[in-house]
């Protein structure tokens, strides 16, 4: 039988379950009888090859262990418990003890790094933020039942954007002065007062608001009835915006027509909805959910249209509740923090993973490129190179 030129080809996928190795190091040892009894520490009669430089010294773990880890737990959502079962599957034993220890000792050991991350976030035009909860044990003079705050900062010029994770006790405007302390330009936010209070203190702040959340109430509002209203109105007449400015922006214009034709459009829109609003809010209750959203629209419109102001500015916050969401999902897995330290070095992590993804980077990669370079820096200004977006790895990099 004859094997034709062009026969069928099919494919299908296997999978290699995860491989852990042990990677062997042997240190020589060298004899100099010309030291011997000679007295002097610097010309021992034996001498050992030097250790391969490390992030945490005289331990068992590589970077690309460290990276694995901790992506795990902070992209995937794993906590250190079901690494440790996972662990256990192949044949490993780590504890959560030793991940738990392994990160707050490479939180110390980058700080100079977050430190020049800190820097470049107030370096942008815009700089958004949010704030959700976070349960913390063993805080000084607290229960543990009581709620904490993580607070999120999105910011840095346009093209080397930085997300800062920053742990407080509480969800006071004190934290958001020292958040904007060294920051010109425009904030935004959702409507907690908060941020209105604390802007006051800054007069090179402009204060901009979020679409997103007056649409969720009126979104909230037609959800309880089934008949078709003034909720449905209200997301309409949003929904117009935000129809404006995907099209603007698809057409890659530059900053000043952009803003011209986005005004030009959107002004007639934003001024028909606030003649609507105005007297929606004599005909509806205002304890109805409906009376809620008209409310909120109204209280939040000077810092809802600002917008149209910047070609860096959105109708909304989403890029902060999209950068904020990894922190609220990994929340429902690992419930909370086993100290300050604890949730000061999730911070950490979590700003130099989010802010490597804003970038373009591969967050294994990066963090394992991260871990290897650190013990060789020698100088201040090799910090530098550390940031993401100056990292460039490798398609394939070998794995460390």
């Amino acid at each position: 039988m004859a094997i034709l030129k062009d026969p069928q080809v099919s494919e299908r996928l296997r999978v290699i379950p995860e491989q852990i190795y042990v990677e062997r190091h042997v240190r020589p040892k060298y004899a100099c009888r010309n030291c011997e009894g000679s007295g002097d520490e610097e010309k021992a009669a034996v001498r050992v090859a030097p250790a391969v430089p490390s992030i945490i010294p005289k331990s068992i773990v590589t970077p690309g262990l460290l990276a694995f880890i901790f992506v795990n737990k902070y992209v995937d959502h794993l906590p250190f418990y079901r690494q440790e079962k996972r662990f256990e599957r192949i044949g490993v034993v780590i504890s959560r003890q030793d991940m738990s220890h392994w990160q707050g000792t490479v939180y110390t050991a980058l700080k100079p790094l977050y430190e020049l991350m800190r820097g470049q976030l107030r370096s942008g035009p815009v700089l958004r933020m949010d704030e959700t909860t976070v349960q913390v044990m063993d805080e000084p003079d607290r229960k543990d039942t009581q709620k904490s705050y993580m607070w999120l900062s999105l910011g840095g010029p346009p093209e080397k954007p930085v997300a800062w994770y920053s742990y407080r006790e509480t969800r006071s405007s004190k934290h958001i002065h020292e958040f904007l302390d060294g920051f010109s330009g425009y904030l935004q936010t959702d409507g907690y007062e908060g941020y209105d209070t604390a802007v006051k203190a800054f007069p090179g702040i402009v204060h901009a608001g979020c679409f997103a959340h007056a649409r969720r109430k009126f979104f909230e509002a037609s959800s309880v009835t089934k008949k078709p209203g003034k909720a449905e109105e209200g997301l309409s007449r949003i929904g117009k915006l935000y129809r404006i400015e995907q099209d603007l922006r698809s057409r890659n214009l530059d900053p000043e027509t952009f803003c011209s034709l986005r005004r030009e459009q959107a002004q007639p829109i934003l001024s028909s909805f606030r003649d609507w609003l105005e007297k929606s809010a004599s005909h509806v209750p205002p304890e109805t959910l409906i009376g809620k959203a008209v409310s909120y629209t109204l209280g939040e419109w000077e810092k809802l249209v600002r917008y149209l102001d910047s070609p860096y500015l959105t109708p909304d916050n989403n890029a902060c509740e999209n950068a904020i969401r990894p922190f609220v999902l990994g929340r429902k897995n690992w419930l909370f923090s086993g100290s300050p330290h604890g949730a000061e070095s999730s911070c950490g992590l979590y700003s130099l993973i989010e802010t490597a993804k804003l970038n373009g980077q591969n967050p294994y990669w990066y963090l394992a490129y991260v871990f290897e370079q650190v013990p060789l820096i020698t100088h201040q200004e090799q910090w530098e190179t550390l940031l993401p977006w100056n990292v460039k790895i490798p398609s394939k990099p070998q794995v460390p």
